[in-house]
């Protein structure tokens, strides 16, 4: 049962009775009179479970785009039935506006759409749907609460696909569907074209100018069907939020644009999310199925407040990949990945595969380093500078070993993980 805002505005008018009356003996009579309406008027209100509802919900939606989810709702009664349901759903979802109007004829039925903008990258759970029916006074009425379980899959915003047309055309470039064209130990040989100021001597083709009596040189592209393994980072550090959003987000948009990226360029893309167990695995698929795929696997993923094993993961690459690949991993690079074990752990990885590190910085450190307006802000620029230092010192010792080490913002990060991709190509490393 529930109460109306009238039930309590008639209540309250028994109040100036007994202030006039001098007596209590007025309020508590009237008082009895509104109590016994409103049992009357709950008890005369239709059943809530001569309603017949279902849920039809969307499979999923892109972060920050809008959809709805639709109520059918039907009167299975014998009596008109006025009054509310309210299609509820997690906060996240963004399903604000999910309080309906009823007012049913018998064996009549109502669409009700309810608007959502989800605001978190996941799965977001539906609530119960509540269905409050009045009376014939709309003093009270009946409710009832209906599960009805249902599922969003909210797919991340991908953001960085923005940065794609410009990489799109550099890679254009590598490849030879225009005038640049690079050379490098990893390249194909592509075609002849005669030499222009510029070109690198040691690409001149001796015996073809020869026979031309022109200057010719080789062009060359970089070798497709190569294999790029994606391994995202969901242990510890990707809890850590810089800025709006978690590390794991920065990373997920990185490895959806060198997805991208690298689908484009003919190569074979493979997914990993890992901490201390493989969370998602993309590989084998290829086309237009891969975006729609990597997306599915990782939206639902949540980091794990556990230290990733970096062994287990060096394993994890050796058993998917055959061949000399490249391997970029999304995690965070600080004084912490020695104690880790990431240094042990990607050096025999460095010398059979390309691997990439893409690191997200957090801007509010070097923020930081530069405020010394007081003591305390010395100090706290003091700790920030150190904790730069050792992490520039990671990332030599990782470079030392081979690995190539990118880093930036959370905005930055996944562009530059594009243009890291896109030089190692062009250098042949590939």
């Amino acid at each position: 049962m529930f109460l109306t805002w009238r039930a309590v505005v008639l209540t309250a008018v028994g109040v100036p009775i007994a202030i006039a009356a001098s007596s209590a003996l007025p309020a508590v009579m009237w008082f009895a009179l509104v109590v016994i309406a409103v049992g009357i008027d709950a008890a005369a209100a239709p059943s809530p479970r001569l309603v017949a509802t279902r849920r039809e919900t969307p499979t999923s939606v892109r972060l920050t785009e809008a959809t709805a989810t639709t109520l059918l709702v039907r009167n299975m009664g014998s009596r008109r039935m006025r009054g509310w349901a309210r299609d509820a759903w997690q906060p996240s979802a963004g399903a604000d506006a999910a309080r309906h109007r009823l007012d049913l004829a018998p064996g009549d039925g109502v669409r009700l759409r309810t608007p959502m903008r989800p605001t978190r990258r996941g799965d977001r759970q539906a609530g119960p749907v509540t269905l409050r029916l009045l009376g014939p006074l709309s003093l009270a009425g009946r409710q009832l609460t209906v599960p009805l379980p249902a599922t969003l899959r909210v797919l991340p915003e991908f953001a960085s696909r923005k940065h794609l047309p410009s990489r799109m055309a550099r890679l254009r470039e590598l490849d030879g569907r225009s005038a640049v064209q690079q050379r490098g130990p990893g390249s194909e040989f592509d075609s002849l074209r005669e030499y222009v100021i510029g070109d690198d001597v040691r690409a001149i083709d001796w015996r073809a100018t020869a026979r031309r009596n022109e200057v010719v040189v080789r062009t060359w592209r970089p070798e497709r069907d190569r294999q790029v393994l994606i391994l995202i980072d969901t242990a510890r550090s990707a809890a850590a939020r810089i800025g709006e959003t978690p590390r794991l987000d920065a990373a997920i948009e990185a490895a959806l644009l060198l997805s991208a990226l690298a689908s484009k360029a003919g190569d074979r893309v493979h997914v990993v999310a890992f901490d201390r167990a493989v969370r998602a695995r993309v590989s084998g698929v290829s086309g237009a199925a891969l975006m729609p795929a990597i997306a599915d696997r990782v939206a639902p993923l949540e980091p794990r407040l556990v230290e990733p094993d970096w062994t287990a993961a060096a394993g994890v690459v050796r058993e998917m990949l055959g061949q000399r690949a490249l391997v970029v991993l999304l995690t965070d690079v600080g004084p912490g990945s020695v104690d880790s074990g990431l240094l042990r752990a990607l050096a025999p990885l460095a010398r059979d595969h390309q691997v990439l590190i893409g690191a997200v910085d957090d801007p509010e450190i070097a923020a930081l380093v530069t405020e010394r307006g007081d003591t305390v802000e010395l100090y706290t620029a003091a700790a920030a500078t150190r904790f730069e230092l050792e992490r520039d010192a990671v990332a030599e010792r990782l470079r030392r070993r081979g690995v190539e080490v990118v880093s930036s913002d959370p905005d930055g990060i996944a562009p530059a993980v594009a243009d890291a991709y896109l030089a190692l190509k062009a250098a042949g490393k590939l």
